[in-house]
């Protein structure tokens, strides 16, 4: 029989061992939050301000996609690329939009709002709840996907590589010029990795050079809903 400093001790121990476990070892469910915004977009501004109050908000994924299609404008958005532009493309039919815009935030792949006015961003997340799917971790390496019911076809399992916190971009010129643009966990790379049947899945992840942070998203094709977040 344990005595009960015994098991204090033990429990103490494994409350450490849980504290101490990265970050991304864990299976917390996720709210994933993606602003696809412009440095050529004078609307963007306030939609990026009000993603930066809630990057570091717990149980939240805040990721910025800077896309292309207001490049002509005279200024070339440097964190632009065409893959972020397609992503947001893809979302529009399911979200009932016409067409991609910016400012524009779409919650956990289902949900959508400009993401300009106070607040907005806090109101989208607290109306669309956190990812409902399998388990998904990143650990030692590995990518890991737990069991479960998989969309017709199967999901698609994302690389993204992002830069954390804020970064502030001096812009000469279009429609912004002038002006100190911030910008919250910036994406700098999207890379589909392989497809969820609803088997157990374990794959390779692959390695960082450049001192980026990691997501990884469990999302049905076609820009469809996200079924589950992870990030180290």
């Amino acid at each position: 029989m344990t005595g009960p400093k015994t098991s204090l001790g033990r429990a103490l121990l494994a409350a450490a061992a849980l504290a101490a476990m990265p970050a991304g070892a864990s299976a917390q469910p996720l709210t994933v939050v993606e602003l696809f915004t412009s440095q050529g977009c004078s609307s963007c501004p306030p939609a990026n301000a009000n993603l930066i109050k809630v990057k570091d908000q717990p149980g939240v994924l805040a990721l910025s996609f800077n896309v292309t299609y207001w490049d002509y404008l005279g200024w070339k958005d440097i964190f632009g690329r065409e893959e972020f532009t397609q992503r947001q493309v893809n979302y529009e039919p399911s979200l009932g939009r016409s067409g991609p815009f910016t400012p524009q935030v779409v919650v956990n792949g289902a949900a959508d709002a400009v993401g300009a006015r106070p607040g907005e961003i806090e109101q989208l997340i607290a109306g669309s709840g956190q990812t409902q799917g399998p388990s998904l971790s990143l650990d030692g390496g590995r990518i890991s996907v737990g069991a479960g019911t998989a969309p017709t076809g199967g999901a698609d399992i994302w690389l993204v590589r992002y830069r954390q916190g804020v970064v502030d971009v001096p812009v000469a010129r279009g429609e912004n010029s002038g002006r100190t643009l911030p910008h919250a966990n910036v994406v700098h790379a999207l890379q589909k990795l392989g497809r969820w049947n609803g088997a157990a899945t374990t794959l390779p992840l692959p390695a960082d050079g450049d001192g980026l942070s990691t997501a990884v998203l469990l999302q049905s094709p076609g820009g469809g809903p996200i079924l589950a977040a992870a990030t180290n």
